[in-house]
C-alpha cells in the first residue's frame, strides 16, 4: 500500500524515494567496507601464517623439513598433503630414536603416490622401507652410491664363440664403480670385441645393482657405433615446479660441483636453486667411445637384483639395437634422486625420471624378460651350459647351446672371480642413481 501511495502522490513520493536512495547507499556503503575490512584481515593473517611453526625442538624442526623439501623435490609432489594436514610433529614427534622417526616419516610420505595398479610407486617387500627414497646420516664427502660401491668388489668376465657368421661376445659385470676404476677394463673389453669384429653382444647383469650413471653412460659409448653420436641417449625428467625454477626451498641448499666444492655464483654462492631442472639441460646424448662398430644385437641376462643403472644401460639401448632379456624380471627403478642436507642427515626423495629416447620409463614392476630362465644364485660364470648363457646361446645360434655345438675361443681379456660368492649381493641390494652434474642456470 505505502509503495502504491507513493507511486501516486510524485512530491511525496520524490521526497521518500531520495531518503530511501541514501539510507540504502549508506547501508550498503557500510556493508561493503566491513566486507572489505572481514576480508583484507582474512588474507593477512593467511599470509601471515607461516608453512609450518617457526619454534619447536631440533628433532621437531627435521620433521617439518622432510616434509617441506618433499612439497616441492618429490616427483609425485601432488601426492603430497599440507603442512596442517599432514602434522609431522603429532604424527612422529613421540617415537625414539630420532632417525626412526624420520625414517618412518619418509615411507609414508613415499606410499602416497599410486601406480595404475593401485600399489604405491615405493611399495616394498621389506617392511617401512620406500622402493626408491631414503634416508641416511651425513658424512661430508660421502654418498649413497660411492658408499655402496666397494671398486675391490668390481667383476668382470668374458668369453667368446664363434658360429658361422655370428661372433659371439660374452661380458659380466656386477657394478657401476666410479668411472676411473672400471674404465681401463671396460676398454680392454671393447677393444678384444672390436679386434673380433661381435656382432652379438651377451652382457650379463644378473647381479648388477647399479652404481654410478657415468660408467653406465661409459660403457653405453662403448658399444654404441658412431653413427649414434648426438643421439639421445636419455632424459632426466623432475616435476614441473623443479623444471619452472620455482622450488624455492632450494635456496637453502649449497650447490656443490664434481670435486664437492661450493661455487662463486652472482656474487655469492650458488645454492640448488640456481640449478636449471629443465629437460633441455638434462638429457644426455651418445659420444662414441673406442673403435668398436659391429654390435647390432644384444641379449641381457638379468635378474631380480638386476637394478638401477644397469636398468638403464638396458634402457638407453633399447631404442638402437635389437635387443632380449633372459633370465627373470628386473628390479624396477627408473627414477634418481640427489642428497638433501638437513641437519646431520641426507635425505634422498625420488626427484626425476630417468626415460630413454622413446621417452619410456615405464619399468616401476621391473623390465620383463623375454625368455624366462632360473639360474643358480652362484652360477658358473661363462660356462656356455649354465642355464642363462645356454639360453642366450641358444636363442642366436638356433640349437641347444653346448660346448659341443659352439666353437671357444679363449679370452686372454678374462678377469676371472675367485670366490663368487662375495660379490652375489642379496635380493634387496641395489645402489640408487644419485645424480652429481647439475647445470646451473645462466645469470
Amino acid at each position: 500500500m505505502r509503495f502504491n501511495t507513493l507511486f501516486c502522490h510524485p512530491e511525496l513520493r520524490e521526497g521518500s524515494v531520495r531518503h530511501s536512495l541514501q539510507i540504502y547507499y549508506r547501508i550498503i556503503g557500510i556493508a561493503c567496507l566491513i566486507l572489505f575490512i572481514f576480508s583484507a584481515c582474512k588474507k593477512d593473517r593467511n599470509e601471515d601464517l607461516p608453512t609450518s611453526p617457526t619454534t619447536g625442538t631440533r628433532m621437531e624442526f627435521t620433521l617439518d623439513s622432510i616434509l617441506l623439501y618433499a612439497q616441492q623435490v618429490y616427483l609425485w609432489r601432488e601426492a603430497i598433503p599440507a603442512y596442517a594436514d599432514f602434522a609431522p610433529r603429532t604424527r612422529y614427534g613421540h617415537i625414539s630414536p630420532e632417525i626412526i622417526a624420520f625414517q618412518q616419516e619418509l615411507f609414508d610420505l613415499s606410499q602416497l603416490k599410486l601406480a595404475p595398479s593401485g600399489q604405491p610407486y615405493e611399495h616394498s617387500e621389506t617392511k617401512n622401507t620406500a622402493k626408491y627414497s631414503f634416508l641416511e646420516q651425513y658424512s661430508k664427502g660421502s654418498s649413497a652410491a660411492s658408499a655402496a660401491i666397494d671398486a675391490a668388489d668390481y667383476a668382470q668376465l668374458m668369453d667368446f664363440w664363434e658360429q658361422d657368421d655370428k661372433k659371439i661376445a660374452y661380458l659380466y659385470i656386477n657394478s657401476f664403480p666410479e668411472l676411473s676404476t672400471a674404465k681401463s677394463q671396460l676398454d680392454e673389453a671393447a677393444r678384444a670385441m672390436a679386434d673380433r669384429s661381435s656382432n652379438y653382444l651377451i652382457l650379463d647383469l644378473r647381479h648388477h645393482g647399479g652404481g654410478y650413471v657415468k660408467t653406465a653412460e661409459y660403457l653405453a659409448n662403448l658399444i654404441a657405433p658412431a653413427s649414434l653420436n648426438g643421439k639421445t641417449m636419455y632424459t632426466e625428467q623432475f616435476n614441473l615446479l623443479l623444471q619452472s625454477g620455482s622450488a624455492h626451498i632450494l635456496k637453502k641448499q649449497l650447490y656443490y660441483d664434481a670435486d664437492g666444492n661450493t661455487v662463486p655464483y652472482n656474487g655469492r654462492l650458488a645454492t640448488l636453486a640456481d640449478v636449471d631442472f629443465s629437460e633441455s639441460k638434462n638429457t644426455y646424448s651418445f659420444n662414441k667411445q673406442g673403435a668398436l662398430q659391429s654390435i647390432r644385437t644384444i641379449y641381457f641376462l638379468v635378474s631380480d637384483r638386476t637394478a638401477s643403472a644397469a636398468e638403464m644401460l638396458i634402457s638407453v639401448l633399447k631404442p638402437y639395437f635389437k635387443v632380449k632379456l633372459v633370465g627373470r624380471k628386473t628390479y624396477g627403478k627408473p627414477v634418481g634422486t640427489f642428497p638433501i642436507q638437513i641437519d646431520r642427515y641426507n635425505i634422498y626423495l625420488t626427484s626425476f625420471l630417468i626415460r630413454n629416447a622413446d621417452g619410456w620409463s615405464d619399468y616401476f614392476d621391473g623390465m620383463p624378460v623375454d625368455i624366462t630362465v632360473t639360474g643358480n644364485r652362484i652360477p658358473d660364470l661363462g660356462n656356455p651350459e649354465e642355464p642363462l648363457l645356454a639360453a642366450a646361446l641358444a636363442d642366436i645360434t638356433a640349437q641347444p647351446a653346448t660346448s659341443k655345438s659352439l666353437k671357444l675361443q679363449a679370452s686372454s681379456e678374462s678377469v676371472r672371480i675367485s670366490e663368487p660368492d662375495q660379490y652375489f649381493k642379496t635380493d634387496d641390494y641395489t645402489i640408487p642413481v644419485v645424480k652429481q652434474d647439475f647445470k646451473l642456470k645462466p645469470f
